[in-house]
C-alpha cells in the first residue's frame, strides 16, 4: 500500500493564512498572483462571507483568475486544497508511478498533475518497503540506452503534462517549423539559367543592331500558399488549443519558413479572427491578447455556425492563392449534422488542402460514432492526431504531400460498414 506524503498546511487554521497558502500554490502552478491580489482576495472574502462554498469559490476566482487558461488550474487546486478527500487521493495518485493492477487505471485530467505538484512542492511520495517474505529476486535493468527525456516528452499527451513539462514542450515547439513546398506559378524571374526569355533577349539585341550578344534567362518564380488555421477553443479543446496556438505563433513569426501569410481564427460559439495578435513577437503577449479577444474561450461548441460565418465573411479574402487549411477540433458538435456537412463541403472546395487535426485520434479505440465527426470526415483531405509534439512533427513532415490522407480512409471504411 502506498503511503502518501504529508501536505504542508498551516497547523493553526486561520482563514487569512490559508488563503495566502492557497495563493502560493496557485503561483507555483503558473497563475500570476502578487501581494495585491492576495490582499484583495482576503478583503473580498471578508465582505462576501464564507458560509457557502460556492460563493467562496467564485469570490476567490474573481480575485485570482484573469486569463481563460488559468480556470482549470484554479478549479483543480481549489478542490484539492479546500479538501475533497477523494479528489485528494486522485491528486496523490497522479504523483505516484503508474503500476497497472495496483493503482487506479485512470489518465490524469486537465491540470491535475500541475495542481498536485503545486501543493506538494518539495515533497516526495514514497512507497512502503515490502516485507521480507514478499521480497523476491532483485532485477537490475541497464537504462543507459532507454528513451531520452526529450523523446518521452514528445509522445506525452499535452493534457497530462505538468507545469515543468509544459514549459519544456513550449520551448521545443518554439524551435519547430512547418515547412511547405512552393506551388506552381506562371510568373517568372530573371536567372542565370533556365529557359530563354525571347522578348528580353530580342530587346537587348536591338541595342547592338540586332546582334544577339547576351541571352536573357528566366525561371518560374516560387510562390508559397497561405496557411489558414481554424482552432476550436471550447471547453473540451482548451488545453490543446493553447499549445497549438503557441506552435502557430512560432510558425507565423519564422522568417523564410515558406508560408506567404498565416491567418488564424478561433471558434467556440462564435468566430474570432486573431491573425493580428500572432504578429506580436512576444508569445505570451500574443496569446494574452488573443484570449482577451476570444470571449468564448472554454465555452460551448457550434462548429457548423462558425464555419458558416467563416465561409461567408472570410473565405474569399484568405483562401485565395491555394491556401492550406488546418481545422483543429474534436468534432463534437451539437448542431444539425446536415448543416455541418454542407459547410465542410464548401470549405473543402475553397481550399487547396483541408487537414483536420483531432486530439481524440490518440485513442486506439477511436471510431467516428459522433454525428459531427461522421458529417465532417468525408470532406477533408487528411485526418491526423494533434495531441503531442510527435504528432505535430508528423504533420510538419507530410503537410506538403498531396497524397497524405492520415487516418481518413480507414475511418471512412468504418462509417460504411
Amino acid at each position: 500500500m502506498a503511503e502518501y506524503a504529508r501536505l504542508d498546511l498551516p497547523e493553526h487554521p486561520k482563514l487569512a493564512g490559508n488563503i495566502a497558502h492557497f495563493a502560493r500554490a496557485l503561483r507555483r502552478a503558473g497563475v500570476p498572483i502578487g501581494p495585491g491580489r492576495l490582499i484583495d482576495a482576503i478583503e473580498a472574502v471578508q465582505a462576501a462571507g464564507f458560509t457557502e462554498k460556492r460563493d467562496f469559490y467564485w469570490t476567490l476566482h474573481a480575485c485570482f483568475v484573469s486569463r481563460p487558461e488559468h480556470r482549470a488550474v484554479f478549479g483543480q487546486i481549489f478542490r484539492l486544497y479546500w479538501r475533497d478527500p477523494r479528489f485528494l487521493e486522485h491528486m496523490m495518485a497522479a504523483m505516484l508511478p503508474a503500476v497497472r493492477g495496483v493503482q487506479e487505471d485512470r489518465s490524469a485530467q486537465a491540470a491535475e498533475k500541475r495542481a498536485a505538484e503545486a501543493l506538494l512542492d518539495g515533497a516526495t511520495v514514497s512507497e512502503t518497503e515490502p516485507d521480507e517474505d514478499e521480497q523476491g529476486t532483485e532485477i537490475e535493468i541497464d537504462a543507459s540506452l532507454t528513451t531520452s527525456a526529450d523523446e518521452q516528452l514528445k509522445t506525452l499527451d499535452f493534457e497530462q503534462m505538468s507545469t515543468n513539462e509544459m514549459a519544456r514542450a513550449k520551448a521545443m515547439l518554439a524551435r519547430m517549423t512547418l515547412p511547405v513546398d512552393p506551388i506552381p506559378s506562371r510568373r517568372v524571374a530573371l536567372a542565370h539559367s533556365g529557359r530563354i526569355d525571347r522578348a528580353r533577349s530580342l530587346r537587348a539585341a536591338m541595342r547592338f543592331g540586332g546582334e544577339m550578344r547576351d541571352l536573357k534567362w528566366v525561371q518560374p518564380k516560387p510562390r508559397y500558399p497561405n496557411l489558414v488555421v481554424l482552432c476550436d477553443i471550447s471547453g473540451s479543446m482548451s488545453q490543446y488549443s493553447r499549445v497549438v496556438l503557441h506552435f502557430l505563433h512560432s510558425v507565423a513569426n519564422a522568417k523564410g519558413a515558406g508560408w506567404a501569410r498565416v491567418h488564424a481564427f478561433t471558434f467556440g460559439t462564435r468566430l474570432t479572427n486573431i491573425t493580428r495578435h500572432l504578429g506580436t513577437r512576444d508569445v505570451d503577449a500574443a496569446l494574452r491578447a488573443a484570449g482577451a479577444e476570444a470571449q468564448d474561450w472554454e465555452g460551448g461548441t457550434r462548429i457548423g455556425s462558425c464555419l458558416e460565418a467563416f465561409n461567408r465573411d472570410w473565405s474569399r479574402r484568405v483562401l485565395g492563392q491555394g491556401a492550406v487549411v488546418l481545422l483543429i477540433t474534436d468534432g463534437l458538435d451539437r448542431g444539425e449534422a446536415d448543416d455541418l456537412a454542407r459547410q465542410m463541403q464548401r470549405l473543402h472546395l475553397s481550399a487547396r488542402r483541408l487537414i483536420w487535426i483531432n486530439p481524440l485520434l490518440r485513442w486506439d479505440e477511436f471510431a467516428p460514432k459522433a454525428r459531427g465527426i461522421a458529417a465532417m470526415l468525408p470532406h477533408v483531405d487528411s485526418f491526423r492526431a494533434g495531441h503531442s509534439i510527435a504528432s505535430l512533427e508528423e504533420l510538419a513532415a507530410v503537410i506538403s504531400r498531396r497524397d497524405d490522407v492520415g487516418e481518413r480512409d480507414r475511418l471512412i471504411r468504418m462509417l460504411s460498414n
